[in-house]
This record gives structure tokens, C-alpha cells and sequence, in this order.
């Protein structure tokens, strides 16, 4: 944010985070769901997406302000990006993660358009490319990345293919793109994260000492640090054991900075 600080969410839990690098200071804020996602607005404010619903958080106070899938209880909002153009885009998943049921939508501030190519158990993302054209659309469960180019209304066209996640790598996460157009996936059950160049080549990885690594995000004041966010989710007692850092925060810096964040509109 504005602030220099990272927000960050822990989804089972039910927590907001607010992690200061200059202090070491985290701050903690129960959430009214389970929170999927947090983006900052201009006025301060920020924009979170918990449990059905898309919620404006100030002064320690949530206001729901746009409920998703009202008809799918079982569903969750799980992560969101924001397009150059201010629109919200942001994807549900089966909390069960089980029933094929989740989607893609773009809200603008007032409406909420459905997007999904394909219902899909797990999304992540979306991420865009650097000018705003291409939107990158994960399906974790099939382990595949989807690309589709996004024309001048701010809808996406069919989705494609873009990259496979190697076996051996666990599933993909949560996608970032940085100023190059290189597509960063976090990789849950995969111990790091996965590098893929804009023809989706995979690049190679970033190999981590916990095994489920979330997702990422470019920090700092030249946007060259990055955070990124673990899970203990899913792992045995042994497995905690020999991994005591997972579910932490973790950084690492690169040359090739992130994009600069929008706000969302409205």
C-alpha cells in the first residue's frame, strides 16, 4: 500500500494481516468469513474478498458491499487482481474442493459479469500481462495455467492453454506477472515458486524450504522485493515438524521489478 505495508490474508483462520517491513510489526484483524483476498483502494480503505462477498474494510469496520454466488453457499472467493482499467477480477472456488463449481467474474464498483471459460474446482489468479491484454487464469486441480487476450471493453476472449505446471511441482497458485511479462505461480505442494516467460516457456523456479507456497506479491520502494505467503494446510504432524517455518512469510529479492498496483474503480 501507500504506507509501505503488506496485507495479507490467512483464509482458514479468518485473519487480516498488516505486516510493516520497517518496524517488523503484524498487526491482526478478525475477518466476518474466510478472507480470499485484500486490495487497497485510493482513499485508504481496502477491498477484501471474503467467504460470498466483496467487503469495504476502514476504521476496523467491514461493509459487504457486493455479494458473489449467493446460490453457492459451498463457494468462496479465493483471489483477485485488479486490470489497468480499475475492474476487479476475482475467482470462487468449491470450499469442499471437490465439486466443479468455481468461476471468474469482473466487477466494475457496481456490477459483477461472470468470466469463467470453464467451471473449474479451484481458481487462482487472475493476473494480467503489463499492458492489460492478456489475463492469466489458473486451474489448480488441473494443474494448468489458461491465457486469453482481453479486448478494449475489458472482456476476456476464449481462454487457452498457456503452460502445464511440471510434473513433480505440485499445483499451481497464486499468479503474479512482473514488468517483463514473466508469470510468476506459486506452487502448493511444489516447495517454491515457478517462473514461466510470456510464450509460456517455463523458466525455472524459486525453491523454498516449506512445501506450499501460496502466492506472491512485488514490494518495496522499486517493487524488486518479493513477499510471499505459505500454508501449513494439508500437512501432516511429521511434515509440520520438519517444516517449522510453513505458513510463514517469506522474501526474496529479484532484478526484473513488479508492476506498479492499481485501484480498483469505484
Amino acid at each position: 500500500t501507500a504506507r509501505g505495508c503488506l496485507w495479507f490474508v490467512d483464509i482458514k483462520g479468518h485473519k487480516l494481516h498488516r505486516f510493516d517491513p520497517a518496524s517488523g510489526a503484524l498487526d491482526s484483524t478478525d475477518a466476518p468469513a474466510e478472507p480470499g483476498w485484500v486490495l487497497p483502494l485510493a482513499d485508504g480503505a481496502l477491498l477484501v474478498g471474503a467467504k460470498a462477498g466483496i467487503h469495504r474494510f476502514a476504521d476496523y469496520a467491514f461493509t459487504l458491499i457486493h455479494a458473489v454466488e449467493p446460490d453457492l453457499p459451498g463457494n468462496r472467493l479465493n483471489d483477485a487482481a485488479v486490470h489497468p482499467d480499475g475492474s476487479v477480477w476475482l475467482g470462487t472456488m468449491d470450499n469442499a474442493e471437490e465439486a466443479p463449481s468455481g468461476g471468474y467474474y469482473r466487477f466494475d464498483g457496481d456490477t459483477c459479469i461472470a468470466l469463467s471459460p470453464e467451471p473449474m474446482v479451484i481458481t487462482n489468479g487472475p493476473a494480467f500481462s503489463p499492458d492489460g491484454r492478456m489475463v492469466y487464469l489458473v486451474d489448480t486441480l488441473e494443474r494448468t495455467i489458461l491465457s486469453a487476450p482481453v479486448d478494449a471493453d475489458g472482456h476476456p476472449g476464449e481462454a487457452r492453454l498457456f503452460a502445464r505446471v511440471p510434473d513433480g511441482m505440485g499445483y499451481p497458485d497464486g499468479p503474479m506477472v512482473d514488468s517483463g511479462g514473466t508469470v510468476w505461480v506459486g506452487l502448493f505442494g511444489g516447495w517454491g515458486v515457478a517462473r514461466f516467460a510470456p510464450d509460456g516457456t517455463f523458466l525455472g523456479r524459486v525453491e523454498f524450504p516449506v512445501a506450499n507456497v501460496t502466492k506472491i506479491a512485488f514490494g518495496g520502494p522499486d517493487l524488486t522485493t518479493v513477499y510471499a505467503t505459505t500454508a501449513r494446510k494439508g500437512l501432516s504432524d511429521a511434515e509440520l515438524a520438519a517444516q517449522p517455518h510453513a505458513g510463514d512469510l517469506f522474501t526474496f529479492a529479484v532484478e526484473v521489478p513488479g508492476l506498479k498496483p492499481g485501484y480498483p474503480a469505484g
